[in-house]
């Protein structure tokens, strides 16, 4: 594990947690807005914190981020290590025993948290840190980027819970949306 002596600032949003599939199989215009995203994050300055794997909109959005000049923080399980799926842009690796290790981690090293279209593990990151933070361990929050209505189905259960009373306060508290990048934006500087 490196060292690093960058001080970022805490009163904005450097360091940015992505969620997102590893599948190389998804529509191009997935890997169009994540490589966009990741520009956007390395030519403001960002730190990109991610899951740390060499394949799909994680590789799409690490190396659109480095080629434009950010810090590339990978949270790496021994699993992804194991079989050979560790990207090559990393600027700082933190290795995992395991998923949930990942998860504490990367919640622990951003400052908010964007969910590009993904699979059940992206589900999976997006949730602990909703649960996590309606019981007070944070107050982070997870912003759904809704590239072509990926999370409209999402959007609508998690309004369904709240309609039918699983919610002890809106959850909307806990996540923000942003259908471009342009509204992204506003919620990461």
């Amino acid at each position: 594990m490196q060292v690093f002596t960058r001080t970022l600032k805490t009163e904005s949003m450097q360091k940015i947690a992505i969620f997102c599939s590893a599948s190389d199989a998804v529509a191009p215009v997935y890997a169009e807005k994540a490589a966009e995203l990741g520009t956007w994050l390395g030519r403001h300055g960002k730190w990109l914190v991610y899951g740390g794997s060499n394949t799909g909109l994680m590789e799409k959005t690490a190396r659109a981020a480095k080629e434009a000049g950010a810090m590339i923080m990978g949270v790496v399980p021994t699993k992804l290590e194991e079989r050979g799926k560790v990207s090559d842009l990393l600027d700082v690796t933190f290795r995992t025993d395991n998923l949930s290790d990942r998860k504490d981690v990367l919640l622990r090293e951003s400052d908010i948290c964007v969910a590009l279209p993904g699979g059940v593990g992206t589900l999976d990151e997006v949730f602990t840190v909703m649960a996590s933070a309606t019981i007070g361990y944070h107050d982070k929050k997870v912003v759904f980027y809704n590239v072509d209505g990926f999370w409209d189905d999402i959007l609508r259960f998690l309004d369904g819970l709240e309609e039918k009373r699983f919610a002890h306060r809106p959850l909307r508290c806990h996540y923000e949306v942003a259908r471009t990048l342009d509204e992204l934006a506003v919620f990461l500087e």
